[in-house]
């Protein structure tokens, strides 16, 4: 996984033909990078680094095909280091410590020379892995360089990024991606010059707009489009169509892009935004996103955001899972589109939510309260002579159905609440009738702890 040859893996100068076109065009140098301006223009911290020649520990976070193997490439060429890569997918404790040995084999033979180590997706290593890496990043062994589609708040430990600095790559701009397409074409060292293409303007904005702010992507899908047309023509849009045919837009079904997705779902459905949710919905669909998945978050949706103020909500999220169950893609998937649509234009209330919420905690940090006497079944004769069910009043037999001044908790709980119905929907009537009952309880003679006995 690296090399021990002086700056080698630095230089990218003589492309291998038999690379992808995405590996034969990757930049040089900063005058040749695309995007990120908001790291790589005069006066910003990373820039005015490289300038200097001086490398530090830094993650690089973005989504996929946004040049962050790039960037610690150049990073590399800028700070004079021997550039060395390991993946975080394919590698072990056991890769990392033969790098490190070369890096410190390295600066001893060669006069200090230093050693960046890219470590690409590196969230998919756990604490022990990253740790591994801590004393050579403090004794100045390595600059390390972890790349990561994650955020690194999550998926990496606060040692590893307390001596790293985050820096965030965003996805490339359309005019960054035109002129990479564009590039490409005309190179003839490194890309497609050579055999005389043309790409007209709609091939060019149609796989500018496909890629969604992926270089890699975009430079695949182009390279396999000029593989289905002959030398001096032009690349139409019915070529980069067929290329286009197995690609999806990005979602990454572990990833931050998910959770995303997701959670913007979940917030217009919550800020009564049908046309927003049905958006980020098909968003997901388009991405390939499991439609079973979907309809599971619709249903925690119905009991976390509507809950009582529309009940109906949870029956109808159930019945488009059955439907996508049953019936599969498209017809269930419209029977989604039905429920996220309901979902949002429902009446809103998270009371359920929070009493439930509530009602965990108090359970998980309280003792384990007897259930009282006149609670308790009794089915058996010593159960009846141990005063079991004593007292219990049948709700049906009391005036309205209901005891009033009974109570259900046990009595160190007496005056709990946790549920407070919300003026929305069916639930403002709940809210009422609750009152009515807790009136009544409050004229009752009969009071189950008064005095707070049982």
């Amino acid at each position: 996984m690296g090399s021990m040859s002086l700056l080698s893996d630095n230089d990218d100068s003589s492309a291998n033909s038999n690379q992808p076109l995405a590996a034969r065009m990757r930049p040089r140098d900063l005058d040749e990078y695309a995007g990120q301006p908001h790291l790589l223009s005069p006066g910003r911290p990373l820039f005015e680094s490289l300038q200097r020649g001086n490398a530090h520990s830094m993650i690089l976070w973005g989504p996929p095909g946004t040049g962050k193997t790039t960037l610690a490439r150049i990073i590399a060429r800028h700070s004079r280091c021997e550039f060395e890569s390991i993946s975080a997918v394919l590698a072990g404790v056991k890769d990392i410590r033969q790098a490190v040995e070369r890096a410190r084999q390295r600066r001893k033979e060669f006069n200090g020379l230093g050693t960046l180590l890219f470590v690409d997706e590196v969230h998919r290593f756990n604490k022990a892995q990253q740790d591994a890496f801590l004393p050579h990043i403090e004794d100045g062994t390595i600059v390390f360089v972890g790349a990561t589609t994650e955020n690194p708040s999550f998926a990496l430990n606060n040692a590893l990024l307390s001596r790293a600095r985050t820096y965030v790559l965003k996805s490339l701009e359309k005019d960054d991606i035109c002129k990479l397409l564009t590039d490409a074409v005309s190179d003839k060292e490194r890309g497609l010059g050579e055999r005389q293409l043309t790409l007209s303007e709609d091939s060019l904005n149609m796989l500018a707009a496909m890629a969604d702010g992926d270089a890699r992507r975009a430079l695949n899908v182009l390279e396999i489009a000029a593989d289905l047309v002959p030398d001096e023509s032009c690349i139409d849009e019915s070529s980069i169509e067929f290329a286009m045919q197995d690609s999806v837009r990005r979602f990454d079904a572990g990833g931050d892009y998910f959770y995303d997705q997701i959670s913007a779902m979940h917030k217009a459905v919550r800020g009564s935004s049908p046309d927003a949710a049905l958006y980020w919905m098909t968003r997901m669909l388009d991405g390939g996103c499991d439609p079973i998945y979907i309809a599971r978050r619709l249903v925690r949706m119905a009991s976390e955001d509507i809950g009582n103020a529309d009940p109906r909500a949870l029956s109808l999220t159930m019945s488009a899972w059955d439907v996508q169950t049953r019936l599969g893609s498209p017809e269930g998937e419209l029977a989604l589109a039905q429920a996220v649509i309901y979902l949002a234009a429902a009446p809103k209330s998270n009371a359920v939510y929070m009493a439930y919420n509530q009602a965990m905690q108090e359970v998980s940090s309280s003792p384990s309260h007897e259930v009282p006497l006149h609670l308790r079944n009794a089915p058996t004769k010593l159960a009846k002579s141990l005063d079991h069910g004593t007292g219990y009043r049948y709700a049906h037999d009391e005036p309205e159905r209901y005891a009033a001044g009974e109570n259900y908790f046990p009595v160190e709980l007496a005056e709990r609440q946790y549920y407070f119905p919300v003026d929305s929907g069916l639930e403002s009537k709940i809210k009422s009738k609750l009152e009515h009952l807790k009136m009544l309880d409050s004229k009752s003679q009969q009071q189950r702890y008064r005095g707070g006995q049982s």
